[in-house]
């Protein structure tokens, strides 16, 4: 299927949200965490198709501060799932010469699972390929209320004059500063919604659901949704003479 896509329209940023680990392990009878082990495989996928095909930036939704309310026994297996995680894949992403990034309030993770991350990007930063970008401890709302903070700030301390606040201004002061806004975002699991998730960034992101639950998540679900992307008109607001 990869033969199919057209190399000169793949999107340089795809962010993901990775939905229904839980409803894929009560299917089967088990635990949620399960459901969270067994989506380690399709993450796998997804960067490696991601490498593949020549994405630059891939985004996962890992956690998000609203997840902090889910049960302590299920928060305490995902952190410790992550550092497992983190352990494992970091050689990987060396060989492949990937980078790793992260999103969110950090600070908020425990000390084993927040130092395994630091170490992980530091050990990457030098890879100049593609750069996964894990969102944890994230929501839209809190990187927006975080930029409006460090924004009144300049101006109170006169570094900046309320006129010079722009679009480009905010998204400086965004986690993601350095990063593009992702043109694809998948969800998976069939549920339409965004849930809180790099709310600024997505103005002009294509949207791609699928039922698909994330642990069953494969590269060739990830062909499909770049397929789908490859057939629509970007038009940022123009018409579609314009673009043409």
């Amino acid at each position: 299927m990869k033969e199919s896509l057209d190399k000169t329209k793949i999107p340089q940023h795809i962010a993901v949200i990775m939905d229904g680990n839980g409803r894929w392990a009560q299917q089967k009878g088990a635990m949620r965490i399960f459901g969270h082990k067994n989506a380690v495989t399709a993450v796998r996928e997804c960067v490696e198709g991601c490498a593949e095909l020549g994405v630059k930036f891939l985004t996962l939704y890992a956690f998000s501060t609203e997840n902090w309310a889910r049960p302590k026994d299920e928060v305490d297996a995902l952190m410790e799932l992550l550092v497992e995680t983190i352990a494992k894949e970091v050689p990987t992403m060396m060989k492949n010469n990937i980078r790793l990034l992260s999103i969110g309030d950090v600070n908020t993770l425990p000390k084993k699972a927040h130092n395994k991350l630091k170490e992980a990007i530091e050990l990457t930063k030098a890879n100049s390929g593609m750069t996964v970008v894990l969102a944890i401890s994230y929501s839209g709302r809190w990187e927006i209320r975080e930029a409006v903070q460090s924004i009144v700030e300049k101006v109170v301390n006169k570094e900046l004059k309320i006129e010079e606040i722009t679009q480009e201004v905010i998204a400086a002061n965004l986690n993601t500063k350095n990063i593009p806004d992702p043109e694809l975002l998948i969800r998976t699991s069939g549920e339409l919604r965004i849930s809180n998730f790099l709310l600024w960034q997505l103005a002009y992101t294509e949207l791609y659901f699928t039922e698909v639950l994330w642990p069953d998540f494969r590269k060739e679900h990830l062909v499909q949704a770049i397929s789908d992307y490859q057939k629509r008109e970007r038009r940022f607001g123009l018409t579609g003479a314009q673009v043409k």
